[in-house]
């Protein structure tokens, strides 16, 4: 089955559960939620690089989902849907959490050579090899690239995020945020050079 086929298949599944639901069939949320929680999930550790915070938001998500979807018109795919309220939850818990000094952890699944080389070297598999000098200083790299990229304009440290989860192609996240699959490209490639720059590395 090719990429464009199942993905039909996941669309049409989708709007038979949501008119099962609007029929009064409460399992078929349900099925819905098992079905991307996770994705909603990934998208706010994307942004918030924080496990409980992400938890915090993927919840929120279903609630409004599930207060919003008996006026659910179908106009775009559910999964757009879905992940634009997971964005706008995420970024309001992001500045909540900065205007509160809050400190975001930085994920440790993005490669470390800014590829997207889905079997470059990632520093979860290192950081158990490292010597406690060596990991002093991989632990401070984390941090000034933690600050760094709080630093970042907002539009690149985004893009660059939610390409660092796995989830997300290309296409989704300019689906997403509403922009041309180039200017993504653009986006991301710019938010990693400049924090090589800022970074030294």
């Amino acid at each position: 089955m090719t990429t464009a086929m199942s993905n039909e298949t996941a669309v049409h599944e989708d709007r038979e559960l949501i008119e099962k639901f609007k029929s009064g069939a409460t399992w078929a949320f349900d099925k819905l939620v098992d079905k991307y929680s996770g994705r909603a999930y990934q998208i706010a550790y994307g942004i918030l690089g924080n496990r409980q915070d992400a938890e915090e938001v993927a919840q929120d998500v279903f609630i409004r989902i599930h207060r919003a979807l008996p006026k659910f018109r179908g106009d775009s795919e559910f999964t757009t849907w879905m992940y634009r309220i997971a964005m706008n939850l995420a970024r309001n818990k992001y500045r909540w959490n900065k205007s509160r000094g809050s400190q975001r952890n930085l994920s440790i699944d993005a490669p470390l050579d800014g590829t997207d080389d889905p079997d470059a070297k990632r520093l979860d598999v290192i950081e158990g090899r490292l010597s406690p000098d060596e990991k002093v200083s991989l632990d401070e790299l984390e941090k000034r690239a933690l600050e760094e990229l709080d630093n970042l304009p907002e539009l690149y440290r985004q893009a660059l995020m939610l390409r660092n989860v796995d989830e997300l192609s290309y296409e989704q996240i300019s689906d997403l945020l509403g922009c041309k699959l180039g200017t993504i490209k653009s986006r991301i490639a710019r938010a990693r050079d400049e924090l090589r720059k800022r970074l030294g590395v």
